[in-house]
C-alpha cells in the first residue's frame, strides 16, 4: 500500500497502540490497514446484525446471556426445484463413481462430471433464480455439502469453492446489476466454474503484502503478478483476482483464456493434498482485463470482498468435514466386525467401543455448528467469530478422527494404497490450513471480542499514554497514576459493576433441554459470564504488548470456543429427536468440561462413550443411515479366510 494514501487515512487506534508498544510504522500501518477493513465490512450489515450483537460477543459481554441466539432458527420448507436438483447431484456422482468414470486420466475429478452437474444445476444452487439459480438458503445448502462429502467430498469442496468463496459471493454481494447479469449466468450454469485468487508467495495470512497489481491503460486493467494455492485455476475458468489498483486492494472478476499464452500461465507444483482438484499458480504478464470488471464496494476495498466470503468458506469446510467423518465411521465399523483379536471381534473391545463413540461425537459436534452458524448468515448476521468456531472444530475434529480414531483402529492396514484413510491423509489434515490456520484464526476470534471493550474502555487510556509519550504505564508512579484518573475512571466503575453482579448475580434462567444437555450449557453459561473478566484481565494484564501474546491470546480463545461448542451442540441436540443424538451431544460436552478443567474421565465418562460406542456398533446411528463405501474388499484379509465385504 502506498505510503502516501496511508498517511490521508486516519490512525486506527490499533495503530497507535501497536506503535506505543515498540512496532514499526510499517507493521502498524499494515495491521491498521486489516483493522479498517474489517470495520468496513462490519458496515455492510445492519447493527443489529454486526459483531457487536453476535451470539458470541453478547455471549461475553451482556450481563444476560442470549441462550435465543444458540438455537438454530427452523428453515422453510423446501420450494422451488432444488431439492430435486440436490437429490439429481448426488445419484450423478454416485453412478460416476460406481462407474469408476469420477477421476479423469489424471486423476482430477473428470471435466464430463463437471459438465453432468452443471447440467442438473449443481453449480448454481446459490445463484439468485434471477440469473439462472436456485436461491437456495445457506442453511440448506451447507447441510447439502455434508451429504454431497459422504458420496465424495472433493465435489462436495468444488461447490464451496465456486459458490462460497470463488466467484459467485463477490458478485452476489458487490456486483454491479451489469456485472450479475454478464457473469452469474455462466457461473450458474457452470460454463465458467469460478475459485478466489488471493494468496501469493510471499501473501497468505498478511494481506497486507499483496504485489499483484493491476493498471488502468484504456479500457482495461493490465494484471502483472503471481498468485499461488488457487483451486479451479485453469484456463477457461473465472476468478476474483485480488490485486492492488492504485495501491489499494481491488478484486477483478477475471475470465481466464482457454489457452495459456505469453500473457497469462499456469504454475505447476506437488500438491498432496486437493489431489483430484487442479490446484496450481497463476502468472499474470500484462494481461489485460475489461475495466467492467472492476467490482466497486459500497463501502471498503478488495479487502472488504475478500473478508465477506471467507465465513460461507468455514462454514461450509465444517460441513464437508461432518461427511467426511460419517464416512470414516461407514467403514471402520465393518472393519471392526471383520478384525478379530484373541478369538473376539475388536467391536467388543472397549477402547475401539470408545473411539466409536467419539467420532460420533464429533459428528454431531459439527452439525450442530452448521446449522447454528448457516442459521444465523441466513438471518443476516455477520457471523464471523461464530464461522471462526466451526471452522476451527471442524477441522480439528476432522484431523483426530483421522488419526486417532481412523488410523489407529484400522492399523498397519491404513497405510496400504487403496485403503481409504492411507489414499486420502493429506485431505483430512488440509483443512487445518485453509481457509485460514487454526490458532492464526483463533486470535482473529480473540480481536474480534475485544475490539468493543478496548474502544470503550482501553482506547481513552492508550490516547491519554500516546499525548503524555508514555510507552509502559506504572500506576505505582503518582505521576502516571494522576495522568490517567480520568481515563482510568470508565473502566473501574465497569470492572466494580462487573464483579458485583457476578458475586451477587441471581440464579440462571431456566434451561428447557434434557437433564444431562442442560447442565452441560449451564456449566458452559456460568464460565462465560466469568469471561468476560478474564479477557478484560489479559488486556490489562499486557496492555501494549497484548500483540506480542500470541499463546496467550490463542490458548484463551480457544477456551472460549470450546465453552460455544457446548452451549450450541447442548442447545442442538436437546431439540433433536434421536437418544442417540442426544447421548453423542453429551459425550463430546462431556469430554470439553474435562479439556476445559484438566480432569481425567470419571468411570461414568467412560461408560456413557463405550454404551454409546456399542449403540452405534449395533446400528443405531441414523447419521450414517445410507453413508455408502466403495465395494472393495477388506485389504489383505487373514490368510485362509475369505475376504468379506467392507458393507
Amino acid at each position: 500500500m502506498s505510503q502516501d494514501l496511508q498517511d490521508v487515512e486516519p490512525r486506527t487506534f490499533v495503530e497507535t497502540a501497536l506503535e506505543l508498544g515498540g512496532k514499526s510504522r510499517e507493521e502498524s500501518q499494515r495491521t491498521g490497514t486489516l483493522d479498517r477493513a474489517d470495520d468496513q465490512v462490519e458496515a455492510l450489515f445492519a447493527p443489529r446484525y454486526q459483531t457487536s450483537q453476535s451470539p458470541v460477543h453478547r455471549a461475553i459481554w451482556d450481563r444476560e446471556f442470549p441462550l435465543d441466539l444458540f438455537y438454530s432458527k427452523p428453515t422453510d420448507q423446501p420450494s422451488g426445484a432444488w431439492p430435486a436438483i440436490m437429490d439429481e447431484s448426488l445419484a450423478l456422482v454416485r453412478r460416476h463413481r460406481n462407474a469408476g468414470t469420477l477421476l479423469d486420466a489424471n486423476r482430477k475429478i473428470s471435466g464430463q462430471v463437471l459438465d453432468d452437474l452443471g447440467k442438473a444445476g449443481y453449480w448454481g444452487l446459490l445463484v439468485d433464480p434471477a440469473y439462472g439459480g436456485q436461491g437456495v438458503p445457506f442453511t440448506a445448502f451447507a447441510r447439502f455439502l455434508t451429504r454431497m462429502a459422504t458420496v465424495d467430498p472433493t465435489v462436495a469442496g468444488l461447490a464451496s469453492v465456486h459458490g462460497c468463496i470463488g466467484a459467485v459471493d463477490p458478485l452476489r454481494t458487490f456486483g454491479s446489476p451489469e456485472q450479475k447479469s454478464r457473469h452469474l449466468p455462466l457461473l450458474a450454469s457452470g460454463q465458467r466454474l469460478s475459485g478466489f485468487a488471493l494468496t501469493e508467495p510471499c501473501a497468505g495470512s498478511d494481506l497486507t503484502a499483496l504485489r499483484t497489481t493491476a493498471t488502468l491503460d484504456g479500457d482495461a486493467y493490465v494484471v502483472n503478478g503471481e498468485k499461488l494455492f488457487i483451486t479451479n485455476a485453469i484456463p477457461g475458468r473465472t476468478v476474483g483476482l485480488v490485486c492492488l489498483v492504485n495501491g489499494k486492494p481491488a478484486v477483478l472478476i477475471v475470465d481466464l483464456p482457454d489457452q495459456e499464452n505469453e500473457q497469462f500461465q499456469t504454475v505447476p507444483y506437488g500438491l498432496h493434498a486437493l489431489k483430484h482438484t487442479h490446484n496450481k499458480g497463476l502468472r499474470f504478464h500484462n494481461f489485460r482485463v475489461p475495466k467492467e470488471n472492476l467490482l466497486e464496494p459500497a463501502r471498503g476495498d478488495g479487502l472488504t470482498i475478500a473478508y465477506h466470503g471467507l465465513n460461507l468458506g468455514r462454514v461450509a469446510l465444517c460441513s464437508v468435514a461432518a461427511g467426511t467423518m460419517r464416512t470414516m465411521l461407514a467403514n471402520l465399523l465393518p472393519w471392526a466386525r471383520f478384525r478379530r483379536t484373541y478369538g473376539a471381534p475388536i467391536e467388543n473391545r472397549e477402547l475401539v467401543r470408545r473411539r466409536v463413540g467419539r467420532l460420533a461425537a464429533l459428528i454431531v459436534g459439527c452439525d450442530s455448528l452448521v446449522d447454528w452458524c448457516s442459521s444465523l448468515l441466513d438471518q443476516g448476521y455477520r457471523g464471523e467469530m461464530e464461522c471462526i468456531v466451526a471452522k476451527i472444530f471442524g477441522s480439528e475434529a476432522q484431523k483426530e478422527a483421522a488419526i486417532e480414531l481412523f488410523m489407529k483402529t484400522h492399523g498397519g492396514r491404513a497405510f496400504l494404497h487403496g485403503h481409504l484413510f492411507g489414499d486420502n491423509v493429506h485431505e483430512y489434515l488440509a483443512p487445518c490450513i485453509y481457509e485460514g490456520e487454526g490458532e492464526m484464526l483463533g486470535m482473529a476470534f480473540f480481536k474480534s471480542l475485544i475490539k468493543e471493550h478496548g474502544k470503550t474502555y482501553f482506547e481513552p487510556i492508550g490516547r491519554t499514554l500516546h499525548d503524555a509519550k508514555i510507552s509502559k504505564p506504572n500506576l505505582m508512579n503518582p505521576a502516571h497514576a494522576w495522568m490517567l484518573r480520568k481515563a482510568l475512571l470508565p473502566y473501574a466503575e465497569w470492572f466494580i459493576k462487573e464483579r458485583l453482579a457476578l458475586t451477587f448475580g441471581g440464579s440462571a434462567a431456566k434451561i428447557d433441554l434434557p437433564r444431562p444437555l442442560a447442565e452441560h450449557a449451564r456449566f458452559a453459561i456460568n464460565a462465560l459470564r466469568h469471561g468476560r473478566l478474564e479477557v478484560s484481565g489479559v488486556m490489562r494484564t499486557h496492555q501494549l504488548k497484548l500483540a506480542d501474546r500470541q499463546c496467550r491470546m490463542a490458548e484463551l480463545s480457544q477456551r472460549l470456543q470450546d465453552l460455544m461448542v457446548i452451549v450450541t451442540t447442548s442447545c442442538w441436540a436437546g431439540r433433536q429427536s434421536s437418544p442417540v443424538v442426544q447421548a453423542a451431544a453429551d459425550v463430546l460436552c462431556r469430554d470439553l468440561r474435562r479439556k476445559l478443567s484438566g480432569a481425567r474421565p470419571s468411570d461414568a465418562d467412560i461408560r456413557a462413550t463405550t454404551k454409546l460406542g456399542e449403540t452405534i456398533a449395533s446400528g443405531g446411528f441414523e447419521a450414517i443411515a445410507g453413508v455408502g463405501i466403495e465395494p472393495e474388499a477388506i485389504l489383505m484379509p487373514y490368510e485362509n479366510e475369505p475376504a468379506r465385504s467392507s458393507k
